[in-house]
């Protein structure tokens, strides 16, 4: 068997030894999530905690693509978080990508993180009452507009990508995951606007996110709402016709 391609970043160099063996640790990893890609969580002797991610092996057309045509989604995943973080956005610091190879394309890759101290996620606002998510939204609207303002948008704003906990001060921090699908550019309004549809909650929740990220934006709150409302409707109207939805849907 070929070895592995690795790539490890430099503060994190010390680590390459434990990296270089990633697959075994892995195997023997704590699970955080089994799906079609696979999280473990994997601590080497005296460093930090890691998440490690596995992909799952591409289907053939992808395999061509990704070992000759696009970068594989482990590759940004590696590289995207320093974008981030340079810009004061928070996300887990990245450690390395390991990619292993069979008949010359790509099979498996491991993107490996410092894992998040951060354990809440969006998926608790399903049906949370404005008491439960008020302060909370408030902070996240204006968040969302930053990262926007800065020319950053992520492409599945869903619930098990946000992670947030209290910031010890009476506030919020928030920390965005499964950063591959972003992008890095000029982010109008409405498409900001529109990104809010994938995460779980109540209209009244919607409502807020938007009337506050309108006013972080300069834009009118009162047309905001109504128009993220009706992106609302229509998305989960949408994925409720092949989909099992686990919140109480309600418009």
């Amino acid at each position: 068997m070929s070895r592995p391609l690795i790539r490890v970043a430099p503060e994190f160099e010390h680590l390459r030894p434990y990296i270089e063996n990633i697959e075994e640790h892995f195997a023997h990893g704590r699970v955080i999530h089994s799906g079609r890609n696979e999280i473990r969580a994997v601590t080497p002797p005296g460093g930090p905690e890691l998440n490690v991610k596995r992909y799952r092996r591409p289907i053939w057309i992808n395999r061509v693509a990704y070992t000759f045509l696009r970068r594989p989604k482990g590759v940004r995943a590696f590289e995207y978080p320093r974008v981030l973080l340079a810009k004061g956005f928070e996300t887990p610091a990245p450690v390395a990508y390991v990619e292993r190879r069979e008949g010359g394309m790509i099979a498996y890759s491991y993107f490996v993180s410092v894992q998040s101290p951060l354990r809440r996620r969006f998926f608790e606002f399903g049906d949370a009452a404005e008491d439960q998510f008020g302060s909370v939204m408030h902070e996240f609207a204006r968040f969302t507009a930053r990262l926007h303002e800065a020319g950053i948008i992520h492409r599945d704003y869903s619930p098990g990508n946000i992670l947030f906990d209290s910031d010890g001060r009476g506030g919020w921090r928030f920390s965005l995951v499964d950063i591959n699908r972003m992008e890095f550019r000029r982010v109008g309004f409405r498409e900001g606007l529109r990104g809010f549809v994938r995460l779980w909650g109540q209209p009244e929740m919607f409502a807020l996110l938007a009337w506050e990220y309108a006013k972080a934006r300069g834009e009118d709150p009162s047309a905001a709402r109504a128009e993220l409302l009706a992106y609302r409707e229509r998305f989960w109207k949408r994925w409720a016709r092949n989909h099992k939805i686990k919140f109480n849907l309600r418009f």
